[in-house]
Formats: structure tokens, C-alpha cells, sequence
């Protein structure tokens, strides 16, 4: 009888089956339309005080509709050095022109915006825990309105979508993460967490054929779809990233580097930067041989695995990155919701200090990046402040997966 009345108690207590789930259901799509219109209101008034430098909309004023006038024609931009993306994204940035009755950029934030209610449906249904969804309904507004005006909130949606569909459709996950990184590469991390064996095979084995086939059409439609490699080996360390965190600190001890805008962003250039540049491009192979490490070590898996260890490679990543602007954010936001729509997650303090990241990342940009390209003790404090929280969300990240897939020592 008494284990029955804590059988009882337990299930009385479960978030996902406890009667306080059905507002908080309810409520989720007025939360959503309430903070996607506050989201609008602050993208109307991009540039104006309190939003700091602005510009945020000018990447899909010009440089999109740019890009997209070219596509039409048939072609990648070709000698563009701002040109740094998979091929994948060609099609994403040609499909805004595809709307009639719109302009291009109206076109573009109503797509952005059906892809975020997308991934907000996906993660609210069935008996998926709803804190999953709560995290991205609530996380993504604290980018205030830069994830509208760039293309990762879709991105991030097909990541979401290929993680969901492991359970049910394997095949499905892996053209869906195959897809995702013909766009923006990082995707593909979503497939690492897989369990080996058929599962695995039937994933990667649809992922390599579907980016193949893809490649294929894209270099039939489209004359020199890989014209972006060459445009990447120049980038440099921008002012946001982690080595960007190092200079800056370095600059208000007196170091002469100076900032300029390069490749589409700000970096630092001076003495030092190459060095730094070489020891990111270090760190990101040394971050590539221990999740190598954790996936021949690992010999436990649940259903949660493969969300988190998505989650943790992609923030192992974005810390040794030689960039980390706002909207890598985005992606985090959207495997953090992942993670918590399972109850077996290791992540839930992970995914916390991704939100908290998030709210500094608005904050850096827009509203303080004129503090932030200055280095003033403001700029260099919030990214500091950014930058630390991402590094620890990377370090208990990894430690949570390794203890319960691998054991309680990193050995």
C-alpha cells in the first residue's frame, strides 16, 4: 500500500503529467505571438535608442537580397569575400523572392518567423516534456530582434526536427541533418550522439546519400557551389569570440591591435592575432579528438543521448571558434530545448547558462556593440562575462555526458 502511495505521489509530481502541465500548454502560443510581436516592434525600430549601433537588418536588406538577385541568375557570389556559406544556402536565401505581394525582406521574417513556430510545435507535442518548448518560446526573445533577421532560427529548425525524429524514423534524421549542413555545416553534429548499430548505419548511410544527391543538384543548377571555401581561410578573429575576449583584455593593458571590419564582421587586427587565429584553429581540433574520444568511449545510451551530445559539440565548438556572433546563440537555444524535452537530459544546468548567455548576447549586440567595438571596461566586461558562461556551459557540458555515457572519470 505505501509503495503504491508513492507510486501515486511520484506520478502526482511528474512535470509532464501533473495538472499545472495543461495551462502552461495553453498559454504557449499566446507567449509565443505576444514575444514574436515584441520581437517585430524592436526590428521596426532597429537603430534607434535604446537598440545601440543597429544595422541589424541591413544584412537582409542588402546582403541577402544581393546574393539572392545573384542566385537567380544562376550563380554563387562568386569573388564575394563575405560569401562563407555551404551551398546549401543558396535555395534558403533564393526562396524569400518566391513569396508574391511581398518584399524580399518581409518575405524573409515571415519565413524566419514559420520556421521558429515550427520548431515551437515540434517541441511541445505529444508527451514531450514542456519545458523544452517554454526554453525556446522565452529563450529566443532574449536575442531581442536579431535571430528574425538572419537565417539560423531555419537552420536550427532543421537540426531540431532531425533530432526529433530519431525514435520514429532514423532515415529521416539523417537527409533532415544532411540538409542542415549543406546550409550551415554544424548540424551534422546532431548525428553524433546516435547509438552504434543499425540505427547509426541507417542515419549516416541517408545522411552521405542525401548530401551527395544534393550536391549533385546544386552544381547542376548553380555554377561554382563550393566558391566559399576559399573565402573562409581568410577570416580572422572577430571582437565577440573567445580569442576576441583575450585581445580585448590585452587592449586595455595596452596592447596597439586595433579593430576593423572584415569578412562581414569585426576583428581585431594588430600583433598577436595570427597567433590567436592559429590557436583557435588548434583548439577546434583538439575539441574534434575528445568528442572523438567520448564516442569510443561511450558504452551507455539513452534516448536522451543523442540531444546532448548534439548540445555539447556544438558549444565545444562555438567556444574555440574564431567567431561567435549573436545568432550561433540561436543554435544553442535550439539543442538546449531539445535536451529538455527529455527527463533523462544531463543538461537541464547547461541549458540555463545558455539562456543566460543568450540575455548577455542581446545585450552585447545591439545594445552595447558600440561599447564592445570601443573596448571600453562596459564592452569587455559583458563579453568576459559571455564568454565565461559559454566555457563552462561547454566544461559541465562534457563532464555530465561522460559520466553517464562513458563513467565517473574522465579515464
Amino acid at each position: 500500500m505505501t509503495i503504491d502511495m508513492s507510486r501515486d505521489r511520484l506520478t502526482a509530481l511528474d512535470p509532464v503529467h501533473d495538472t499545472w502541465v495543461r495551462p502552461s500548454r495553453t498559454a504557449l502560443p499566446v507567449v509565443w505571438a505576444l514575444t514574436r510581436a515584441a520581437m517585430l516592434a524592436l526590428l521596426a525600430l532597429d537603430g534607434t535608442y535604446p537598440l545601440g549601433v543597429g544595422g541589424v537588418a541591413h544584412e537582409v536588406h542588402a546582403r541577402y537580397a544581393h546574393w539572392s538577385a545573384t542566385l537567380a541568375q544562376g550563380t554563387f557570389p562568386t569573388g564575394d569575400p563575405l560569401w562563407q556559406y555551404p551551398p546549401g544556402a543558396g535555395p534558403l536565401l533564393l526562396a524569400p523572392g518566391l513569396l508574391p505581394g511581398l518584399t524580399y525582406f518581409q518575405a524573409f521574417v515571415a519565413l524566419t518567423l514559420a520556421a521558429d513556430a515550427l520548431v515551437t510545435y515540434v517541441l511541445s507535442r505529444g508527451d514531450r516534456d514542456p519545458r523544452g518548448a517554454w526554453l525556446w518560446t522565452a529563450g529566443l526573445p532574449l536575442l531581442l530582434h536579431v535571430p528574425l533577421a538572419r537565417y539560423d532560427v531555419e537552420v536550427t529548425a532543421l537540426a531540431v526536427l532531425a533530432l526529433l525524429a530519431l525514435g520514429r524514423s532514423p532515415r529521416l534524421t539523417g537527409a533532415l541533418a544532411a540538409l542542415g549542413a549543406l546550409v550551415k555545416v554544424w548540424p551534422a553534429l546532431a548525428l553524433l550522439g546516435v547509438e552504434p548499430g543499425r540505427t547509426a548505419r541507417q542515419v549516416w548511410g541517408t545522411a552521405l546519400g542525401a548530401a551527395t544527391a544534393m550536391l549533385l543538384f546544386l552544381a547542376l543548377v548553380f555554377r561554382a557551389p563550393l566558391s566559399f571555401l576559399h573565402e573562409q581561410g581568410g577570416r580572422g578573429v572577430q571582437i565577440e569570440s573567445l580569442g576576441g575576449t583575450v585581445l580585448a583584455l590585452a587592449r586595455l593593458a595596452g596592447w596597439p591591435g586595433r579593430v576593423r571590419y572584415r569578412y562581414g564582421a569585426m576583428e581585431y587586427v594588430g600583433p598577436w592575432v595570427d597567433g590567436v587565429a592559429t590557436a583557435s584553429l588548434v583548439l577546434t581540433a583538439a575539441a574534434f579528438a575528445v568528442l572523438l574520444w567520448w564516442r569510443v568511449r561511450a558504452r551507455r545510451h539513452t534516448e536522451a543521448t543523442p540531444y546532448d551530445a548534439a548540445l555539447c559539440a556544438v558549444l565545444l565548438f562555438t567556444v574555440v571558434s574564431r567567431v561567435i556572433s549573436p545568432q550561433y546563440l540561436v543554435w544553442l537555444l535550439g539543442l538546449a530545448a531539445v535536451c529538455l524535452t527529455s527527463r533523462r537530459t544531463t543538461q537541464r544546468p547547461v541549458a540555463l547558462l545558455v539562456l543566460a548567455a543568450a540575455a548577455l548576447s542581446g545585450l552585447a549586440y545591439p545594445v552595447l556593440y558600440g561599447d564592445v567595438m570601443a573596448g571600453t571596461w562596459t564592452g569587455v566586461a559583458v563579453m568576459t562575462l559571455r564568454n565565461a558562461l559559454l566555457v563552462a556551459g561547454a566544461w559541465i557540458s562534457f563532464r555530465a555526458l561522460w559520466r553517464a555515457t562513458a563513467g565517473r572519470r574522465f579515464s
